[in-house]
């Protein structure tokens, strides 16, 4: 007894024989062309309905490439309980970064050089995992204006008062103030 018989309680029937079992005829080669036509628009209209399907996520993909020498931020892994890229929790970051881009390793691999301080990290990346970097001049700070104390830590001086308002709570009166601090960037601000 055959497993498909034992599991269905009848003979297996293939496409090519629909007649009930025990009926005997001889398949001229009309059936077995018009079965074989039947199964071909069967396989040709399942490929139509995938590539429909498949064509609804691929309206929002884009191909990502990048040159070796580009700045890329890293996805931060969604895995609970890791504290490899410091915070831990809902106040983690999405991206870390920016690194540059060393070698270009597969058509969707990428090498980046990453600080010592993530030690056992792989350095090679999924393209999904890194977003481009925009250079932006406010990322930067000038280390030359800032006078670093003998404990690395730099005291902030107030550059302009931009704005200034007093709201009245109750009986209290509350003074809020907009300042413009020395090496955040803004200076452009000013009209400098």
């Amino acid at each position: 007894m055959a497993p498909y018989e034992a599991l269905y309680g009848r003979k297996c029937r293939s496409p090519l024989y629909w007649d009930e079992v025990g009926e005997r005829r001889i398949l001229g080669p009309d059936s077995v062309e018009e079965m074989i036509e039947i199964v071909r628009r069967i396989r040709q209209r399942i490929k139509e309905a995938q590539d429909r399907q498949k064509s609804y996520p691929d309206v929002r993909c884009t191909d990502l490439q990048f040159n070796v020498g580009d700045k890329v931020f890293l996805k931060v892994s969604s895995s609970k309980g890791i504290t490899r890229f410091g915070v831990k929790g809902k106040l983690k970051p999405r991206y870390v970064g920016p690194y540059e881009i060393l070698e270009n390793v597969g058509p969707v691999a990428y090498r980046l050089a990453l600080p010592p301080s993530f030690g056992n990290v792989h350095n090679v990346f999924h393209v999904s995992q890194l977003r481009k970097y925009v250079f932006d001049p406010k990322h930067v700070i000038h280390q030359e204006e800032m006078i670093l104390n003998p404990d690395l830590s730099y005291e902030e001086k107030p550059e302009a008062i931009l704005d200034r308002k007093v709201q009245e709570l109750r009986n209290k009166a509350i003074a809020s103030v907009k300042v413009l601090w020395k090496h955040h960037g803004y200076e452009k601000l000013r009209g400098n």
